[in-house]
This record gives C-alpha cells, sequence and structure tokens, in this order.
C-alpha cells in the first residue's frame, strides 16, 4: 500500500524498515510488461499534496473545487488534527481514476506518492531534519524487484521520475502542516482548519480571497510577487503557506499595512 505520509507517522515503518539516505541503492524496474502492471493502482491510498491537485486539476483543466469535489476524499479520524486529502478509488473496481489498460493517463502530472514509488520517504520531527530518511516498500503485488539490471540510488531514482519539482513545495507544506500549533493545541478553531483546506488544496478559491477582498490592501506584497501570483498557482500556493504561518502561528512573515490599518478621521 502507497502512503505519503502527510502527517500520520507509520509506526511499522519508523521502528522496523531499514533508513537509506539518497545515496544507497536498490534494484528494481517498472514497465507494461511486468506481470503486476496497473495492479498498484487499485486498493491504494494515495494522499494528495497540494502541489499533486495543482499539478493533476491543470492537467485535467478543471478548477480546484471541482478537482476536489469529483476525484477525492476526506479521511475521518480522530487522530487528524487537520484536513488531509485523498484520491478518491472507483467504488465498483477501487482502481485509481487515472489509470487506463495501457497504464496511468495523467503520468506527467502524476501525484508524489506515485512518482516515488517504491522509494518511501519519513519525517519523525518537523524539527529534527537529521532524523528524515527513504526507505522501500516491497509488498507482495509488486515484481518490479524481480526485474533484473537496472540499479538505482535513491537520487538517481528521484531524478529520473521528476520527484524535485516537488521538493519546495513539500516542504513548505511539512512547515505548515507538522508545525506544533496542530499537536499542541486543545482544540483548533473551524474557522482556522476551513483556511487551512482553502490555501492547501482550493487554490482557485484561495485567488479568489486573495484578489477579490482587501486582502492586498491590508498586507504589504510586492507588486512583481502580485503579478506572478495572478497566473501562477505555484507561486500563490508558496504565498499562501506564508499567510498560513501568520494567520494560524502568529509568525511575523508578513508585513501589515500601516496606512490601510490606520483609523479615518
Amino acid at each position: 500500500m502507497k502512503t505519503n505520509l502527510p502527517n500520520i507517522l507509520n509506526e511499522k515503518i519508523l521502528k522496523d524498515y531499514q533508513r537509506l539516505n539518497e545515496n544507497d541503492s536498490f534494484e528494481f524496474a517498472c514497465h507494461s510488461g511486468v506481470p503486476c502492471f496497473n495492479k498498484c493502482c487499485h486498493d491504494v491510498n494515495i494522499f494528495l499534496t497540494p502541489y499533486d491537485i495543482i499539478r493533476l486539476k491543470n492537467r485535467l483543466g478543471i478548477g480546484s473545487s471541482e478537482f476536489l469535489d469529483k476525484y477525492t476524499l476526506l479521511p475521518i479520524d480522530e487522530n487528524l488534527r487537520h484536513p488531509i486529502v485523498m484520491l478518491k478509488m472507483h467504488e465498483d473496481t477501487h482502481a485509481c481514476p487515472f489509470v487506463s489498460e495501457k497504464g496511468c493517463t495523467v503520468y506527467e502530472d502524476r501525484p508524489w506518492s506515485c512518482r516515488m514509488y517504491p522509494v518511501g520517504e519519513a519525517t519523525p520531527n518537523m524539527n529534527a531534519h537529521e532524523d528524515s530518511f527513504y526507505f522501500l516498500l516491497k509488498e507482495d503485488v509488486c515484481k518490479g524487484y524481480n526485474e533484473k539490471g537496472k540499479t538505482w540510488t535513491i537520487k538517481e531514482w528521484m531524478k529520473d521520475q521528476g520527484v524535485y519539482d516537488y521538493i519546495l513545495p513539500g516542504e513548505r507544506f511539512k512547515q505548515v502542516s507538522l508545525h506544533n500549533f496542530f499537536t499542541k493545541a486543545e482544540s483548533i478553531e473551524p474557522v482556522k482548519l476551513e483556511m487551512f483546506y482553502m490555501v492547501c488544496y482550493d487554490i482557485d478559491k484561495f485567488r479568489s480571497f486573495v484578489f477579490e477582498s482587501t486582502f492586498l490592501k491590508r498586507f504589504v506584497v510586492e507588486e512583481e510577487q502580485i503579478e506572478l501570483m495572478q497566473d501562477d498557482d505555484l507561486e500563490l500556493l508558496l504565498f499562501g503557506f506564508q499567510w498560513l504561518r501568520y494567520s494560524l502561528f502568529g509568525e511575523k512573515v508578513l508585513e501589515v499595512n500601516e496606512e490601510y490599518a490606520k483609523p479615518t478621521a
């Protein structure tokens, strides 16, 4: 079963799996000739990152709200401290909605966890980066380990699979989603959880929030950045993470426009 460990620490992985670094190697190949082709795209939990949703909704040519409504679900778990989004499988076949007999139909924009597989990454403690590590998922359904002749280092695999485009938004998301605010607060106001959901997952709605309200009058934002955020979802997302750090955690990462805040005579 695939997992990108978005905020849930898998105790078995942390306890039992061999911890690897980017220079460790493994032998693996996946192609249409392996007997398990497409099987890993069935009955699987795929947690979507904010950047996953941007790539997928743009690939499909739809808005983020429509994508979330049609292709995702929110798992219910008493241990969850903030919203987490999962890809919705077909009810009858339990298959990924984007898989066909020939393979992935959104391959160039497939989610982070699909790119990484069979490599996983775990971050036990956001405040201790040295504890982050890679590991290999070896499942009975996957026969890619039986394909001989291709050896990868973790670093080579990530480069080949296009993972590095996901690193910056992924790290910024970790700074927010693994923040002590969520683990130490006795209760979190629903409005703050709604803000988290909008910024991280419903990027088009967040764009409306920024550009169709007094937001840009209340905060000092460079004109160049404003222009980028109008059309660039990634730029808007990175700014949104700053906004969450300011609005949820009280970090002084945004500058208030004092002129706008002054009372009028």
